[in-house]
């Protein structure tokens, strides 16, 4: 992985570059973000540019023998431990280094993926994963290996939260008293579940979710979708670029469209033109449904931002902004509770089977009737 290689970021690459370059850098880092964000994605981008042979200014070089091999994931000197458990292939005695194989083509189709999906990936099935006391002897014996190759050994431990006591407290004595030219990368969603004495022995990268901008910069590159589907999935992913990837697989509507014509006919009180649209919401399918409603809470509450201040609003596609203009007039402080509510419910029903077209009329009736408290 290769910084170049991740969207935006641009305030957390120069960091982690600046220490390299100015030779300060921390024996334990923690790349702490959300899921969906971009800390492994980063965490693997500087354990590259750390071994770099030929450095440079922005990245490294990407064609020398350490670049290669960790962009496959395969140098002697980087070592990873996640979250495993019993599988079909790995019945007993479930370790990290078992499961490297399967590792390397996750990571690689994509960083940005969460624990969900790995354990989708290794067939877990209904299991919960975790790093095992087991790991703790792993552990040591990755820090107690000299470099093979690189300047630096690298152990990155990917949701480290989800460590065995055991495993936490190896790791904890290792940060303490740490091996010559050994670097933990350690990248987690959630500090709550790590040890405070760990926490306190990392220097903290934090990693934000990804803009709305973002997400559709890598929508768009990646021809996953066009720039209106980019802009609506960057609404409802709320900054986790692996929400938005899967998003771009389901959407097969046009939510600003719909949701514009549904408020237009709510508000003008057109029930015979809400009844027509129910047909269509019907025909969306389940999933379709409730992203939609999920995109119509996420819209309200942009409308009822820029409403109170335009400033609040960092990002409004051009498509969009007329709408957003005139509908902030009738979306007030008085009512988006209400509304708010209304969607919520919806959204409930249509995820325990509730006729769709039943719920969205019913829905429809309320709404034009909240739209016009003002007070």
């Amino acid at each position: 992985m290769f910084f170049s290689e991740i969207q935006g970021h641009d305030e957390t690459k120069r960091l982690l570059l600046n220490s390299v370059q100015n030779k300060h850098v921390a024996h334990a880092q923690l790349f702490l973000g959300p899921e969906g964000s971009a800390n492994l994605a980063l965490a693997l981008a500087y354990a590259t540019y750390l071994n770099c042979e030929n450095q440079q200014a922005t990245d490294a070089c990407g064609t020398c023998a350490s670049c290669v091999k960790i962009n496959k994931l395969i140098h002697p000197d980087v070592n990873f431990v996640m979250p495993v458990t019993t599988t079909k292939s790995q019945p007993k005695d479930p370790l990290s280094q078992k499961f490297l194989t399967e590792w390397r083509e996750f990571v690689l189709a994509a960083p940005y993926q969460t624990l969900n999906d790995w354990m989708q990936f290794i067939g877990a099935e209904n299991k919960q994963g975790n790093i095992s006391k087991d790991e703790s002897r792993q552990l040591v014996k990755f820090a107690s290996l000299k470099a093979f190759e690189a300047e630096f050994k690298i152990i990155l431990i990917w949701l480290p939260e989800l460590m065995h006591p055991a495993a936490a407290n190896a790791l904890l004595k290792l940060l303490e008293e740490p091996p010559a030219n050994t670097i933990f990368l350690l990248v987690a969603n959630n500090p709550d579940k790590l040890l405070a004495t760990i926490l306190s022995r990392t220097q903290l990268v934090k990693v934000r979710a990804f803009t709305d901008q973002e997400v559709i910069a890598y929508l768009t590159q990646k021809n996953l979708t066009d720039e209106t589907g980019a802009q609506q999935i960057a609404l409802l992913a709320e900054g986790n670029l692996q929400a938005a990837v899967q998003l771009s697989t389901k959407r097969t509507n046009d939510y600003f469209a719909f949701f514009v014509q549904w408020m237009r006919h709510c508000y003008a009180n057109k029930f015979g033109e809400v009844v027509e649209l129910s047909e269509e919401f019907q025909k969306m399918g389940r999933e379709n449904q409730k992203n939609f409603l999920h995109y119509a809470l996420s819209s309200l509450r942009k409308v009822l931002l820029y409403g109170i201040d335009t400033q609040l609003i960092s990002f409004i596609p051009a498509a969009e902004a007329d709408f957003v203009g005139k509908f902030s007039k009738i979306v007030r402080e008085a009512n988006v509770p209400y509304l708010t509510e209304e969607l919520n419910q919806a959204h409930y029903h249509i995820e325990r089977n509730a006729n769709p077209k039943m719920v969205f009329i019913d829905s429809s009736i309320q709404i034009a009737r909240y739209l016009k408290l003002q007070n």
